[in-house]
């Protein structure tokens, strides 16, 4: 098809969102357009890329990697004929139609009748080496995703906020131990998750303390961190899990000032469906998401937003 040709959908990212959006665009006939993305915000195939086991999608009995679950995904999206780009979007018009995105460094153009905003979000990390070398080995930034597999086991979670205190209170109730550790002298979150927290007997709680470094990058797993507390000296919290709860990045920056956001940088969308508020613009998946974040409610959403993309379109034409 001609780049230059106006599409029916263009579907930016790639993770579950994107491609249930896609591969119900496309059994609609709707002939969509996948721009997965390469290094731009996030990555192709979305957070699962850097997930080793996930055992909380529907429909396999036994746990999938992240990186294979996404493969299918991406194997189904091509089998119903869905045209996929590998590479990063640079820029997009939603002000005009039909809207108009430019793809990879040569800025090459795609028009489209709609757009489905599939970008996700990151989690926001320490920025430690170990930590990075232990990610999907024992740290985490997701307790429903993975907490599980440390059942009966001790595990860290850093943060402060309403979703730290959400976080420990989750893992409470697999783990034997869980332990807080907070920058600060006092939590950021509400006082009804603080005191839940506070008042958990298998919860405890370091103030004025920071992660220097997750052990133990030459086991390949973790084994505890070493946290530096007030003006003492370093000590070790042995753990077999570190689960940083910090927050998250919306990917978002393409799109800002051009589609109504949250004060969080969320996609803001209307109750009960996927509509923007650009009208034939839709948003899906985690860039819209800051409750859920999980992989079956990105991939539901992302039908949502075919189907209403489709809808309207249909509405559009009776209305012309």
């Amino acid at each position: 098809m001609n780049h230059l040709q106006v599409r029916e959908v263009i579907v930016v990212g790639s993770g579950p969102a994107g491609h249930t959006a896609a591969i119900y665009a496309a059994r609609a006939n709707l002939k969509p357009l996948m721009i997965e993305g390469l290094t731009r915000g996030g990555i192709p195939g979305g957070q699962l890329m850097i997930t080793n086991d996930v055992e909380n999608f529907p429909g396999f009995p036994q746990k999938i990697a992240g990186p294979e679950l996404m493969r299918a995904f991406r194997d189904q999206s091509l089998a119903q004929g869905v045209e996929i780009v590998t590479d990063d979007v640079h820029r997009v018009d939603l002000r005009h139609r039909p809207f108009t995105v430019w793809v990879g460094e040569n800025m090459v153009e795609y028009r489209s009748r709609t757009v489905v905003v599939a970008t996700g979000a990151q989690a926001k990390w320490l920025g430690l080496e170990s930590e990075a070398a232990l990610l999907g080995r024992g740290v985490s930034a997701c307790a429903v995703c993975d907490g599980a597999f440390f059942r009966g086991q001790d595990v860290v979670v850093v943060g402060g906020g309403d979703t730290a205190m959400e976080e420990a209170t989750y893992l409470a109730g697999l783990c034997r131990s869980v332990t807080i550790v907070h920058r600060r002298q006092e939590f950021r979150a509400c006082k009804t998750m603080q005191d839940r927290v506070l008042k958990n007997p298998k919860i405890r709680v370091v103030f004025d303390a920071q992660v220097e470094e997750v052990l133990d990058v030459g086991h390949g797993e973790v084994t505890g961190v070493r946290i530096h507390v007030g003006t003492s000296e370093s000590v070790v919290v042995p753990c077999t899990g570190l689960f940083v709860a910090i927050g998250h990045t919306p990917n978002t920056d393409l799109f800002r000032g051009q589609i109504e956001l949250h004060d969080s940088g969320y996609i803001k969308t209307k109750a009960g469906s996927t509509y923007t508020s650009v009208a034939g613009v839709f948003a899906c998946g985690d860039v819209q998401d800051f409750t859920y974040r999980q992989a079956v409610t990105a991939a539901g959403s992302g039908c949502m937003a075919a189907l209403d993309a489709e809808r309207w379109m249909a509405r559009a034409e009776v209305d012309a």
